[in-house]
């Protein structure tokens, strides 16, 4: 061992001492945070499929390649930081020796030909990154970016980084092929190979290098580990856990779409018949309640912005950005954890749990964020605006596109239900229809005897539940189904649809109340509760006697087939629920249903978001509509899993759009600029709020939308065109 030998061992291993020490002191303090949260239990239920999940996304990078080229770039970047991360290693034996390297594998030809493709690979895939990140910097001409918001020197310094570990891998290989140390031959290695003809013959250049690139990584470790809020950098080993501890791993989509998780207290779903507000945790006032897995999903925000660019409320001049929410409650619970850690923080009825000695050591800043109001204007000192909280649709582009699967949804539903439960501080325009829905049964406030109009004019007998026995299908009509005067036509159309294949089916009439979905939505899980255990009464005495398989509703309306779904589950209701999008895709298949005369005109469909991206029906409405109209469907830009949301969702339809553009009018222009006479949509939300949109837009002569159900009823009878027969106006 020469005498730069010496130095340079010394400086590695100093230097890895230093940031060995960091980086456990790190992940002590991260993990002290993270179990600062509310017990999951069910989280570690069925480990296996967690773990395959996991594989699955991580190796397979099946959310990322959703973004083609910056998938292909980050897989590259993602294999080369840990294969080559046994280069790194190989670089403590290098500042030894000259000629030194890994034992056992250092020397395998297939270990070099490996590691070389990937360092290529991996030199490719930084620098498209490098440049997707400097082409959408925010302060670009042009207007918003996804980066938006983010600590773009974390990015930028985390980036030079990867390309710098990967420069000095292939120059340590170069200085090994000019002193003529290099074990692996041409053919394996090219690139080294040509590094090395233009080096210098200098024997201790492979020893200077190996130091030079280990100061860099653990520059590197050092930064991230005085940084613990560093997303950008600790993603790469937070994301394998919080992919794992997904809520529900064996779905297809995101954890967080379909049904929301239930009130919990101290990780127990929540008994609203012996819940007490002094006892028992009603939603999330403190970033503490939340669960331990939702400060693990706030601390492995990657801050890349994707569900930024997809958000409806972002994209339409709204305060709300999913990234900054998740950035926002993960700074404050860092900034918190010391006062918590100490013993700090507020119990249920809002006494300081910890004595003043306890608190005596901390400094001002951290007793001031424990101060903070979660959810509060500026003014207050909120973390969290209400204009943030409540321009949400609940629409689940931000969880469909999160590569590390975090449940922005989820978190915000939780912060609403304190907010409505406890606080009673929600959007005015909200509260009558809350106040519908406990005292009508419907968030419109009709009469509950009027739900049965729309049979009225129909030229055969809409059969109910209790007159007939032998029915296939319980048609969930829906409350907009049953009273607003557009679904009413939908409605309509469907049942004479069923009616004309045969199909036998059967209704509740006023036996039907709200499936509870606007009240989940905004966060009154009490009046979700009580619809739906009604509901779940009335529907197991339907179909009592009947085996799940043989339980069959069909909705119209999304949300009520998303609540039917998937969310009565939580409260002993099991039936197998299908959108009539479907059930009208198979009888065409089948031949029940035969379209006779194309509907002409060009036809672009809109994807419900509770219908798409929630529940993944997207092949329905199109074979559907394939059927019934003469040519292609004219997609627009945004479809299938990044449809973009109408404005509805989230109980968003009984609430005023008063902040930036409206969405329902950035969806129609897309729809319009398609040229499509007819825009075809799954969902009576959706058709109020696109209807609305177009006549803002002064286009209604121009452009009709009509659901699916509609468009097919035209083709199959042409002579009768849906729900024209007296249609009764709603009541109320």
């Amino acid at each position: 061992m020469g005498s730069v030998q010496i130095v340079t061992t010394i400086l590695a291993a100093g230097i890895t001492a230093v940031a060995v020490w960091l980086a456990v002191r790190a992940v002590l303090k991260m993990t002290a945070v993270i179990r600062l949260g509310q017990p999951a239990p069910e989280r570690f239920a069925d480990k296996a499929t967690r773990t395959k999940t996991m594989l699955v996304e991580t190796a397979g990078h099946t959310r990322m390649f959703k973004w083609g080229v910056v998938g292909a770039a980050h897989w590259f970047v993602m294999v080369g930081f840990i294969v080559l991360s046994l280069l790194v290693l190989e670089a403590y034996f290098e500042v030894v020796t000259t000629d030194g390297g890994l034992p056992i594998i250092g020397n395998w030809t297939i270990f070099g030909l490996v590691t070389e493709i990937i360092g290529v690979l991996g030199l490719v895939g930084i620098v498209v990154l490098m440049a997707i990140r400097l082409r959408n910097r925010p302060s670009r001409p042009g207007g918003r970016s996804r980066f938006t918001g983010s600590s773009m020197w974390q990015g930028y310094f985390v980036e030079w980084i990867v390309l710098l570990v990967l420069v000095f891998g292939f120059v340590i290989r170069g200085f090994k092929v000019a002193t003529d140390h290099f074990e692996f031959p041409f053919w394996a290695t090219p690139v080294s190979h040509a590094v090395g003809a233009v080096l210098p013959d200098w024997q201790d250049g492979v020893s200077v290098a190996a130091v030079i690139k280990i100061m860099i990584s653990m520059t590197w470790l050092i930064v991230i580990s005085l940084n613990v809020t560093m997303g950008v950098a600790w993603h790469r080993f937070l994301a394998f856990p919080n992919i794992f501890f997904k809520r529900e791993p064996a779905k297809p989509a995101g954890s967080g779409l379909g049904a929301l998780r239930p009130m919990t207290s101290q990780g127990k779903p929540l008994d609203f018949e012996e819940a007490d507000p002094e006892k028992d945790q009603f939603g999330v006032a403190q970033v503490e309640q939340f669960s331990w897995k939702g400060l693990l999903d706030f601390s492995t925000c990657t801050e890349c912005g994707r569900c930024q660019s997809q958000c409806p409320a972002w994209n339409t001049g709204k305060p709300l950005s999913p990234k900054l929410l998740v950035l926002s409650l993960r700074d404050h619970a860092y900034a918190k954890a010391p006062y918590l850690l100490a013993g700090g923080g507020k119990d249920l009825t809002g006494e300081e749990k910890a004595t003043q000695a306890q608190l005596a050591h901390l400094d001002v800043l951290s007793l001031a964020e424990g101060d903070k109001p979660l959810i509060g204007t500026a003014e207050e000192g909120g973390v969290i605006d209400p204009d943030v909280l409540w321009s949400c649709t609940t629409c689940g582009a931000c969880v469909e596109q999160c590569p590390v699967d975090i449940e922005h949804v989820d978190h915000i539903v939780d912060m609403r239900r304190y907010q409505v439960l406890i606080e009673s501080s929600f959007p005015s325009e909200a509260g009558v229809m809350l106040r519908n829905l406990e005292n009508k049964g419907n968030p419109w406030g009709a009469p509950q005897n009027t739900r049965e109009d729309w049979t009225k004019g129909l030229d055969f007998e809409v059969p109910r539940v209790g007159e007939v026995d032998d029915f296939e299908y319980l048609f969930w009509v829906g409350c907009a189904g049953a009273f607003e005067d557009r679904a009413k036509k939908t409605t309509r159309a469907v049942a004479t649809l069923l009616n004309e294949a045969g199909v036998k089916f059967a209704i509740l009439g006023e036996g039907e109340t709200c499936s509870g979905d606007p009240a989940r939505r905004i966060g009154n899980e009490f009046v979700f509760q009580m619809l739906a255990q009604q509901n779940v009464e009335t529907l197991n005495e339907a179909f009592e006697g009947r085996e799940k398989a043989k339980r069959k509703i069909v909705a119209t309306c999304p949300h009520c087939f998303n609540t039917l779904g998937n969310e009565y589950g939580q409260l002993g209701g099991e039936f197998e629920v299908v959108h009539h999008t479907q059930l009208l895709a198979h009888l065409v298949s089948t031949g029940k249903l035969t379209p006779v005369q194309p509907v002409d005109g060009g036809v672009t469909y809109h994807d419900p978001c509770y219908l798409g991206r929630h529940n993944r029906v997207f092949a329905a409405p199109r074979e559907v509509l394939g059927d019934a109209i003469e040519g292609e469907i004219t997609e627009m830009p945004r479809n299938s899993e990044r449809s973009f949301c109408c404005g509805a969702g989230g109980a968003r339809m009984w609430m005023e759009e008063k902040i930036g553009k409206r969405i329902n009018v950035d969806r129609v222009e897309e729809a319009m600029a398609t040229g499509a006479k007819t825009v075809a949509v799954g969902c009576p939300f959706c058709s109020t709020m696109l209807s609305d949109g177009v006549n803002g837009k002064g286009a209604g002569e121009q452009v009709e939308v009509i659901d699916v159900a509609t468009v097919l009823l035209r083709s199959v009878k042409p002579e009768a065109p849906a729900g024209e027969p007296e249609v009764v106006p709603a009541a109320g």
